[in-house]
């Protein structure tokens, strides 16, 4: 009989964000420049980024219950981003500010096919250590955390360890791509990554669903439990020991796709915490993240709960 139950109960629902803050800056540009070329640009804007804080923000605004773990500068940017949260009704009780490093931030040049290439200064965000997260006392209380690897990988690593002791589901999103070692992938309720980062990590190119499943399997053979791959405008395609499945993503007029995989995992949050089947798991993220490239920005792109239709 197939598995299609997304999650089992487990403790109470809260989401745990756990990863990077940052501020984006960001100029719409007709093209891409080329290395040693200037492009003149459009459009500048300033807002809230980092994958962690994305994550965050569209879990928030699906309906999730949400505590943030970060670390920002003692700056007007980490001012300004701990104020943005409370406005989320994202918990940042522990948002921890660093005195030494300043806020992490982040030069964006999207073009308009909504395509974009990006610089991070990780600032604060690398000094996100195991001991913050041994600060975090009632972590042990989330039903799903999710993290990224815009923080130290010894963090996200001792995360996994703390996460598997507990029983707690673990949701990876491996970028950006770093090599993943055996026992951090054994520890892994769910991993998230896109076609370029599935590269990375399997060597396998995904261009349909006969070659996403060649990769999943090789992360399900490495010890993950599910796999998620996205795949931009072609979609999502799931895998786990029991089920395989492939969602098309609707046609949308994309304008900017900064942070759109960070909505599609934080809606996976949340409608884990819901108790989803796959299925409509992938829907629910699909159609967030769909709807988010529609509009300019990382955070400020995440759609409403009241927006959806699922």
């Amino acid at each position: 009989m197939k598995e299609n139950r997304a999650s089992d109960k487990v403790g109470s629902d809260l989401i745990f964000v756990i990863g990077s803050s940052n501020t984006d800056m960001v100029v719409k540009t007709d093209k891409l420049p080329l290395p040693g070329e200037t492009q003149l640009g459009g459009v500048f804007y300033m807002s809230g980024g980092g994958k962690g804080a994305n994550q965050a923000v569209a879990a928030a605004r699906l309906g999730g219950v949400v505590s943030l773990v970060t670390k920002l500068g003692n700056d007007i940017f980490g001012k300004q981003a701990i104020a943005d949260f409370k406005k989320e009704n994202i918990h940042t009780e522990f948002v921890f500010v660093d005195n030494e490093k300043p806020s992490g931030t982040a030069l964006i040049m999207v073009n308009e096919q909504g395509e974009n290439c990006i610089a991070v200064a990780p600032g604060a965000n690398a000094n996100l250590m195991p001991a913050d997260i041994d600060r975090v006392k009632n972590l042990g209380e989330a039903t799903i955390i999710l993290t990224q690897l815009e923080i130290p990988m010894q963090t996200v690593q001792y995360i996994a360890v703390k996460a598997k002791r507990n029983h707690q589901k673990l949701i990876l999103n491996p970028a950006p791509a770093q090599k993943l070692n055996e026992d951090l992938l054994e520890d892994l309720f769910l991993i998230a990554p896109n076609e370029a980062e599935t590269h990375f990590l399997t060597g396998i190119r995904v261009e349909d669903a006969q070659t996403a499943s060649l990769a999943a399997s090789v992360l399900l053979n490495k010890g993950v439990q599910n796999v998620m791959i996205t795949m931009g405008s072609k979609g999502v395609y799931f895998q786990n020991r029991h089920l395989q499945m492939k969602l098309n993503a609707p046609v949308v007029n994309a304008i900017d796709s900064t942070g759109a995989g960070d909505v599609f995992c934080g809606a996976v949050a949340v409608a884990l915490t819901e108790r989803m089947d796959w299925e409509p798991v992938l829907r629910f993220a699909v159609e967030a993240a769909s709807m988010s490239v529609t509009r300019l920005g990382a955070q400020s792109s995440a759609p409403y709960r009241t927006e959806m239709m699922s």
